[in-house]
């Protein structure tokens, strides 16, 4: 009997095996022939409303409205299909001799949205800002419109115009502008600065081609004029090139370390980007500085530091752009661009933040001395991470700096009274271009950063109103703040470029200040992290003890 049991059992083991095989065969099969049944379904629904509709209908405009309602049934305003028309044009207008506007966007809820307009460019100097929507190109609207799209409009030869209209939180009618198209060449470091006590900062732009080597130069430029620590500024830095990015965070981490890994459905779609040598400057205490509006490649590059307890992240929230694209070839020379995966730090966070959708987005903003909106307060729900060295962080969408600083804001009067001069905000901008002009004639051997007077104010004033911006006289009072500042910041642009700007700003700008401060007292990377962590123990029990509440900054004078 023990024998012809054993015999027996793995004969019903393969008879079972058989009934199962092929009942999963079947399963596969009736499942094939469900989705091609549905696409049988689809193709005679549409033949027939072409056919036999009451009104005409073309079949070419049914299969289209079919293929844009998969995409929008996505919810992902990177995923789109483009015509082989649309793809054309993109690439020409993207490789051949064109030229654009100077705006950096990304999708936000229904609209494109400018994330930063580029010093100097054409979007600049009309008084285009971060945070302002395009409702419409050229008389059509721009809602639903993804980036790409946004950009074939926007782009064409030099010296071409084209008519924008933008909508700006605050201001209930849409402004329209008209830009004439220029060529636009930015530099990944447009400048650098040295502070006492041997701080150095490099502000980077762009991930260009040359983001690395001009970085590189850069940081050994400062440390042979006496710099010993170093701050990498990245705010309003859209993102830009990939291998850039990898290649920048190589210039501070060792060899072979994880700098960001994407994870799709597929094995095809999870890659591991990894440093390919050895760091250039190791041991250089490093602060990073980040905003809402640094993203893509400035969030694989803040968040590899951070994880890797290379850089003490200050600052804002990061943009949370977090999506991997990737182009299919389709028949008749369509393309498809669908997103296959998300990108994650080193310790597994996911870069891509939950967007809001709506006029939502702009519920808890409040604008700043600089004219950018920035967020009153982080995400609550945000989930617990540790750096590879143990230190907290948080995930959930974005890079989560390890200390938030925000910027100077303004009051409510303040913002009231602004957005009303924003209501005319090209002949506010042209007015201020016109006498940073004038003022610097006159005076043409004043030191850029320089402050104006109370006199020099009311002659403002006075262009204002020869220039047709309509405004009331107490309106103009309670945004004197905002008015000396942009007119102070627009004649240190114009006299000395980048760098006069940034000495202008750099007095209201209280996350530079706290990164100054904090590398000054710092001799190495973890007395950076040490300092950090015992001020915000300090200030957890400060309230009760009538201190400084956790959060706040030091001012303008820490420089």
């Amino acid at each position: 009997m023990p024998s012809s049991r054993s015999l027996l059992a793995p004969g019903l083991i393969l008879a079972a095996a058989l009934l199962c095989g092929g009942w999963f065969l079947q399963q596969g099969i009736a499942q094939d022939r469900n989705v091609y049944f549905q696409a049988r379904l689809l193709e005679e629904v549409l033949d027939r409303v072409a056919g036999d509709f009451v009104d005409p209908v073309e079949l070419n405009e049914l299969y289209g409205t079919a293929i844009d309602a998969v995409i929008d049934e996505l919810d992902d305003p990177n995923t789109e299909f483009l015509s082989a028309y649309e793809w054309s044009n993109l690439r020409i207008r993207t490789d051949g001799e064109y030229a654009g506007v100077g705006l950096e966007i990304a999708r936000q809820g229904d609209w494109v949205t400018v994330m930063s307009a580029l010093p100097g460019t054409p979007g600049e100097r009309a008084g285009i800002r971060a945070g302002d929507r395009i409702v419409e190109v050229e008389g059509e609207s721009a809602r639903g419109w993804n980036p790409d799209r946004a950009v074939m409009s926007l782009r064409g030869r030099p010296g071409t115009e084209v008519n924008v209209t933008i909508g700006r939180p605050g201001i209930e009618e849409p402004i329209p502008f008209t830009l004439e198209r220029a060529t636009v060449q930015v530099l990944s470091v447009p400048f650098t600065h040295l502070f006492e006590d041997g701080v150095g900062y490099v502000p980077l732009r762009v991930f260009s081609e040359s983001a690395r080597e001009e970085l590189e130069g850069a940081i050994e430029a400062l440390i042979a004029d006496g710099a010993t620590r170093m701050i990498l500024d990245l705010r309003g830095n859209p993102g830009g090139l990939l291998d850039q990015g990898v290649a920048l965070a190589d210039l501070f981490l060792g060899e072979e370390l994880t700098v960001a890994e994407t994870r799709g459905r597929t094995s095809s779609q999870n890659s591991v980007l990894r440093t390919p040598g050895g760091e250039s400057f190791p041991g250089l205490p490093l602060v990073v500085l980040i905003d809402g509006r640094s993203a893509s490649a400035s969030e694989i590059v803040a968040g590899a530091l951070q994880d890797h307890d290379r850089a003490l992240v200050l600052g804002a929230t990061s943009f949370g752009k977090g999506l991997v694209q990737t182009l299919y070839r389709l028949s008749g020379g369509n393309m498809l661009k669908l997103t296959t995966a998300r990108w994650y730090t080193p310790s597994g966070r996911s870069i891509q933040k939950a967007r809001v959708r709506g006029d939502s987005a702009f519920d808890d903003v409040v604008l700043t001395l600089a004219g950018n909106w920035v967020q009153r307060s982080d995400a609550e729900d945000r989930q617990p991470y540790r750096s590879f060295g143990g230190r907290s962080l948080l995930g959930g969408g974005g890079i989560t700096p390890d200390l938030r600083v925000l910027p100077d804001t303004l009051t409510d009067a303040e913002e009231t009274a602004v957005l009303r001069l924003w209501r005319q905000a090209r002949g506010f901008s042209n007015a201020l271009f016109e006498f940073a002009v004038l003022y610097i004639q006159e005076r043409p051997n004043l030191p850029p950063g320089s402050a104006i007077g109370d006199a020099d104010l009311a002659r403002f004033r006075q262009h204002l109103a020869e220039r047709g911006v309509d405004a009331e006289a107490a309106a103009l009072e309670r945004a004197e703040r905002f008015i000396r500042f942009q007119l102070e910041r627009e004649i240190a642009l114009r006299r000395a470029g980048a760098e006069g700007e940034f000495l202008r700003l750099m007095t209201a700008d209280r996350a530079l200040a706290r990164a100054v401060e904090l590398l000054a007292r710092a001799r190495s990377q973890q007395d950076l992290f040490d300092l950090v962590t015992a001020e915000e123990s300090l200030a957890s029990a400060a309230p009760a003890a009538g201190g400084i509440a956790q959060g706040d900054s030091p001012g303008p004078g820490s420089f």
